[in-house]
């Protein structure tokens, strides 16, 4: 049995082509919107002191694209238009304007999470991507196991539990040489169909990988629901991380949250 820790890892973000975004603001009069990009000044907070961020102004531009609102005169109906990127999407979130937060997303590797974790997860469909480490083809030769802090405080629970997971460990290995699956000439539908029959024996808590991919609209709604105090702690652990990432990665679409005392991540928009 060997403790593991759930971990995230941020592996993709978007990256605008913004020779592309300026090819088209000629085209259709966006020069305010192109001027500002020409002097660098997309993404951060008017003095230059924080770098450009892409998946801000991906954002930004889809918002003013559905107004054609990149200087006024351009929409009749426009006759002033918000040159503040920060108070921009600020107001994006206030005023739900979500749609435009799907062209956005990131991509996390989500290690040494349980099963029951994954299960919890994938219910989370929109907006979403995910792929899960299969254990139909990945034998497992351990059990890797999560346990809270609070498990860890009790020593006859941690003894039980340890025996229990050491045994089922040592089962896994057994059934592996029982059925002579490192033996030279096993074909691998045979492997793959006795694994699928060994991971049967792994129990839910077993630490498992998942690659999830989610734009900030989904982000936003999943980080809201998965630290509530009544999600489960696991999940609540991950999805804190997570919130942490994109409270770095993109401060003006997570800077409204708020963490309470007993973790909860509030936005101050919701609905989004």
């Amino acid at each position: 049995m060997k403790p593991v820790e759930p971990e995230v890892f941020l592996v993709a973000r978007p990256e605008v082509d913004y020779e592309g975004v300026a090819a088209y603001l000629r085209e259709v009069g966006g020069e305010r919107w192109l001027e500002r990009l020409d002097r660098d000044q997309l993404g951060d907070d008017g003095v230059g002191e924080q770098p450009r961020v892409d998946a801000e102004n991906l954002i930004e531009f889809a918002g003013k694209m559905c107004y054609r609102s990149w200087e006024p005169g351009l929409n009749p109906n426009v006759r002033r238009v918000r040159d503040d990127h920060v108070q921009y999407l600020v107001n994006i979130l206030r005023s739900g304007h979500g749609s435009v937060l799907e062209h956005v997303s990131f991509t996390f590797v989500l290690h040494n999470v349980s099963r029951v974790f994954t299960h919890e997860l994938v219910r989370h469909r929109p907006g979403t991507a995910i792929s899960q480490e299969s254990l139909r083809f990945v034998r497992l030769d351990e059990v890797p196991f999560w346990f809270p802090a609070w498990a860890r405080e009790d020593p006859e629970l941690m003894k039980r539990a340890t025996a229990l997971l050491t045994e089922m460990e040592a089962f896994q290995g057994w059934m592996a040489g029982h059925f002579r699956l490192d033996d030279e000439g096993i074909p691998f539908h045979e492997k793959k169909h006795k694994t699928s029959f060994m991971r049967r024996f792994a129990p839910d808590g077993v630490a498992t990988g998942i690659v999830w991919t989610a734009n900030i609209r989904a982000l936003r709604h999943v980080i809201e629901m998965r630290t509530d105090p009544g999600a489960e702690e696991e999940i609540r652990l991950i999805f804190a991380k997570i919130g942490e990432i994109m409270k770095a990665e993109a401060p003006a679409l997570f800077g409204d949250y708020q963490v309470t005392e007993d973790g909860a991540w509030v936005p101050g928009w919701r609905k989004v």
